[in-house]
């Protein structure tokens, strides 16, 4: 009499393994996307501080008391350094996506002020800026911004196109 060896799996054991690998996906998923959109908006408020210590130095060091009208005078490094005031991932273009986000930086030229360090001409250089950081997807619902004053503020719609250059914004309220 011969007896045989069972070997391998049985197709209800592989079916109730790939339900088991189901069922941790559909849990583990939704809290994959939450996080991925916490670090986004973690490298966002990042970007808006690095903006905003990049704009003082630029205007301590460079700009005679004026700010930066674009992130891309902000990626061009000053006279006897090779360190831009920003990376190259925030000074390459005026308009930068990085980390799911659109950051953007604007300043209003003022005609009274003086040519930059680095080739910003007179009149180009403004007395305050704004940037913000609006979400590229649309189920993200954080939006940060900041200004000359130096505060970050986040709100649920966009603060870009409202934020003032200098002061507090109309609508969103002070990140700590």
């Amino acid at each position: 009499m011969l007896i045989r060896k069972a070997q391998g799996f049985a197709l209800i054991d592989i079916i109730f393994v790939v339900g088991i690998i189901g069922i941790l996906c559909s849990i583990a998923l939704p809290r994959l996307l939450l996080a991925r959109q916490a670090a986004g908006a973690a490298s966002a408020i990042g970007a808006m501080r690095t903006l905003n210590s990049a704009e003082l130095t630029y205007a301590l060091t460079c700009g005679n008391g004026f700010y930066a009208p674009k992130l891309t005078t902000l990626g061009i490094p000053p006279p006897g350094s090779h360190e831009p005031f920003v990376g190259p991932d925030l000074g390459e273009a005026d308009t930068v996506t990085k980390s799911g986000y659109t950051i953007q930086l604007e300043g209003t030229a003022f005609p009274g002020s003086p040519a930059s360090c680095n080739g910003l001409g007179a009149g180009e250089s403004a007395q305050g800026f704004k940037a913000g950081a609006d979400p590229a997807v649309p189920d993200n619902a954080r939006f940060f911004a900041t200004n000359a004053n130096g505060s970050i503020y986040e709100d649920t719609a966009t603060l870009f196109a409202s934020m003032p250059e200098v002061g507090d914004p109309s609508s969103g309220h002070l990140l700590r």
